[in-house]
């Protein structure tokens, strides 16, 4: 099969799960091309996803007026499809906290889309997230382009899916899917009982051969990682308060990422005189991930909002426990006091008696934990398995 990936904002340091699938798709002997709006906001420092830039077309690169000829082109050759996309860009821009000027802005890009996925042959278009990637596939359809199905992660969606007209892009689609059963549970709050159907659960996957050495756990000091963008709903702000309540002096977090809050965390860590204890390394590649991992002793998620964390299914892969929040899909995978911890959200008290207990704890019960979450994640996110059942999907449509 030949797949059109639609994507917004690609490749992006954050989106390596985007990447693996893809990959194992084409090791599967499947054609995916790559069709995004805009390129990279952010420095790409893998190598891995400056290639996948390369291999990537960028709609908004081609320029307004390329846009507007495609665009022209269409409501030529397809009136009828053209003016009923309009139609709905427009109403779907009414309803959205965007507006109708961007929705025209998506309605052209759909029509280089489905233009560029008819010239290619592809067979299908696939959407990642259910906001403006989903939408320009919707429109891409309307106007008479491929069926399109799209995958949710979350929360954004689940924050606003009356403003992203969440549930008429689920029956429009030929299927869509969630990367845990809460997502899609929360994907039937707002599709029609006969759409149920077509809601599909597809675990993000992990590589097992990256994790086929398995590095132990290091006695001495207890060294702790967080990896994550730098944006409230992650949760580094608590983590760092339930830092500095911690009575552990030789504990070490690592955050890894970047982002907007950056400034708010450096000046929380001079506020409790943790400079010492906290190391903030930037945006880094999967190398130095994995390394960080193995220098770690667990992976702390305190975020308030997920959908599920792939940094949470490399940890467990590479046998660190994980002390994580009970948010959306990742109580499914990380299991209370089995694979590591779990503390309510925004608790941190909580988050600080559940690394009093990791620094307290002897290394045999670390490294119990660590493997048992490591045989979890490799039966339930195994990406070449998870490739394998997207694809059946897609061959199904």
């Amino acid at each position: 099969m030949h797949i059109a990936y639609i994507l917004n904002t690609y490749p992006q340091p954050s989106h390596s799960f985007i990447r693996r699938e893809i990959r194992a798709l084409e090791a599967q002997g499947h054609q995916v091309s790559r069709i995004a709006m805009r390129g990279p906001d952010a420095p790409l420092v893998d190598a891995q996803d400056r290639a996948e830039a390369e291999r990537t077309e960028h709609v908004l690169a081609l320029g307004g007026a390329e846009l507007g000829r495609a665009s022209w082109r269409r409501l030529r050759t397809a009136p009828r499809e053209w003016w009923s996309a309009a139609r709905r860009a427009w109403a779907l821009g009414r309803a959205s906290e965007t507006g109708v000027l961007r929705h025209m802005i998506y309605l052209a890009e759909a029509a280089v889309v489905a233009e560029r996925c008819a010239d290619m042959g592809a067979d299908h278009a696939h959407a990642h997230f259910g906001t403006n990637a989903a939408t320009v596939a919707m429109l891409a359809r309307i106007m008479g382009g491929l069926p399109y199905s799209f995958t949710v992660h979350g929360p954004e969606e689940f924050d606003s899916p009356r403003a992203l007209s969440l549930g008429e892009k689920i029956a429009r689609a030929a299927f869509t899917v969630a990367i845990s059963q809460y997502g899609r549970s929360q994907l039937c709050r707002w599709a029609d009982p006969e759409d149920w159907d077509r809601i599909k659960v597809v675990h993000c996957g992990i590589d097992p051969s990256r994790f086929a050495a398995l590095r132990p756990l290091t006695d001495g000091p207890r060294r702790i990682l967080s990896i994550g963008r730098f944006v409230e709903q992650k949760g580094q702000l608590a983590l760092i308060e339930a830092m500095g309540k911690l009575r552990h002096p030789t504990l070490h977090l690592t955050l890894v990422g970047d982002g907007e809050m950056r400034p708010r965390i450096r000046a929380a860590i001079a506020r409790h005189g943790l400079e010492d204890r906290v190391t903030l390394t930037g945006w880094v590649d999967e190398a130095r991930i994995e390394d960080e991992l193995a220098a770690s002793h667990a992976l702390v998620m305190p975020s308030f909002a997920e959908g599920l964390p792939m940094v949470v299914m490399e940890a467990m892969a590479a046998a660190r426990p994980v002390i994580a929040t009970y948010v959306a899909g990742t109580p499914e995978l990380v299991l209370h006091g089995q694979t590591g911890r779990l503390v309510p959200a925004g608790d941190t008290q909580a988050l600080c008696t559940a690394l009093q207990a990791l620094a307290d704890a002897p290394l045999g019960t670390l490294d119990r934990m660590g493997r048992a979450g490591r045989a979890r994640v490799f039966v339930r996110h195994d990406v070449n398995s998870e490739a394998a059942k997207l694809a059946a999907h897609f061959a199904d449509v």
